[in-house]
C-alpha cells in the first residue's frame, strides 16, 4: 500500500481497566435476570456509547468522515444514526461508555428510568464490569 492510503499508525496502548467517575451499582445477584429466549428472534443493539471531550467537536468529526443523521444533539450527549445502528457521543461525567440493547422484558433488570429523549432503561454491569443499557422497546 502507498503511504496516501494507509491509516496513520497509532501508539500503542496497553489495556486499561474502565475507572468510572461514578460507581455503576452491581447486578443484584438475588434478582434472577430474563434467560434469553432460544427460539425467539435475535435481540437488537440500540446504540454504542463512547466518551468524549466535546460533544459538538465529535459530531462534526463524525459527520465529515462518515454518512450519518444527527438523532438527538445537546452539549452533553448526542446521538448518530448510521445505517445498522446508532452512535452515542456522551460526556463522561454524565453517561458512562457503554452498550444499550432493546430488550423485551427490560423491567426485569431494573427500574427504568424515562430519559430526555423519551426511551426508558436501567443500567445493569456484565460479570467483567461493563456498563450495559437495557432499554424498554421503543414504541414508534
Amino acid at each position: 500500500m502507498n503511504k496516501r492510503n494507509e491509516c496513520p499508525r497509532l501508539p500503542f496502548m496497553p489495556f486499561m481497566p474502565f475507572k468510572r467517575s461514578s460507581p455503576l451499582p452491581p447486578t443484584d445477584p438475588i434478582r434472577t435476570l430474563p434467560t434469553a429466549d432460544p427460539s425467539g428472534p435475535l435481540d437488537s443493539i440500540h446504540h454504542v456509547a463512547i466518551a468524549v471531550e466535546n460533544v459538538g467537536v465529535a459530531v462534526e468529526w463524525y459527520r465529515k468522515h462518515f454518512r450519518c443523521e444527527i438523532g438527538y444533539q445537546d452539549d452533553t450527549w448526542a446521538l448518530l444514526q448510521f445505517g445498522n445502528t446508532q452512535l452515542a457521543l456522551v460526556i463522561p461525567a454524565q453517561h458512562p461508555p457503554h452498550i444499550g440493547f432493546i430488550h423485551s422484558k427490560a423491567e426485569a433488570f431494573g427500574n427504568l428510568k424515562l430519559h430526555r429523549d423519551g426511551t426508558r432503561s436501567c443500567y445493569v454491569a456484565d460479570p467483567s464490569g461493563n456498563p450495559v443499557e437495557v432499554l424498554a422497546p421503543i414504541e414508534p
